[in-house]
């Protein structure tokens, strides 16, 4: 089996290195990963100036780009044979609910199924990289069991982990995202020269987090497995917006 790993942490982030060397027993892997930390890029490609694409001592090859720059590329000019499987992360927090929407380790796997290749993202549910033994442990774990059954490709597994030695990790659920309250105002600062300026303010609280979401199962000790899909279209409006536009006409 090819396999094709990322990030959207960069190419020096412990959790490429534990999640690369967890898919070697499985595979042949190659690691095409950002060159700084791009998370929060979402599934954007750089279309105004060229990329470069570098070599590290590890072997791992970065892009200074994002992360879906890395796999586009990889899968349009640097792989000699298409991947069977990419695999993003092991991302340092969680991409659970509307993250999704934003995240670039969510974008790097989401950029293979894109081109029809079976692809999984995973994420520490917290912070600090804490147990990411185990988590490579499960990442491992969930490519073996689609190995031995495959899954109908392509599909898109959102996958996040609890921060927990694997003896305490429960077990693995499949679960629907849930759903967050309004991002945290923006933070203002003043720089040196007294200009005003503004950082992002921190992902809002869960607002429907129940029983089947994402963040229950991470909360209770399991790993969340959520099936993602790219077709944007709100069908429960489709009709409604037909009779809007036809009554408007009038």
């Amino acid at each position: 089996m090819r396999i094709l790993v990322s990030n959207d942490d960069g190419y020096l982030s412990p959790g490429l290195t534990a999640l690369a060397e967890a898919m070697r027993p499985l595979g042949e892997v190659t690691v095409v990963a950002p060159e700084q930390n791009s998370s929060g890029a979402s599934n954007s490609l750089t279309l105004n100036r060229p990329l470069t694409i570098s070599r590290a001592e590890n072997g791992f090859t970065f892009i200074n780009g994002t992360p879906s720059d890395c796999v586009h590329i990889a899968l349009t000019g640097l792989l000699d044979q298409m991947p069977d499987l990419i695999v993003s992360g092991i991302n340092n927090g969680q991409n659970m609910g509307d993250d999704t929407i934003y995240s670039g380790t969510v974008a790097a796997a989401m950029e293979g199924y894109l081109f029809g290749i079976p692809a999984m993202a995973f994420s520490l549910r917290d912070h600090g990289f804490e147990h990411v033994d185990a988590a490579a442990d499960i990442a491992r774990e969930v490519v073996q069991r689609h190995i031995a059954r495959p899954m109908p490709a392509p599909f898109l597994l959102n996958v996040n982990i609890p921060n927990l030695p694997r003896e305490q990790i429960k077990g693995i659920v499949g679960t629907r995202l849930g759903k967050r309250h309004p991002s945290e105002p923006v933070i203002r600062m003043t720089n040196p020269r007294g200009d005003p300026i503004y950082w992002i303010g921190a992902a809002g609280a869960a607002r429907e987090g129940g029983p089947g979401t994402d963040f229950h199962a991470t909360a209770a000790g399991y790993v969340s497995v959520t099936p993602l899909q790219v077709d944007l279209t709100h069908l429960e409006q489709l009709d409604a917006v037909g009779q809007w536009l036809e009554a408007s006409a009038k």
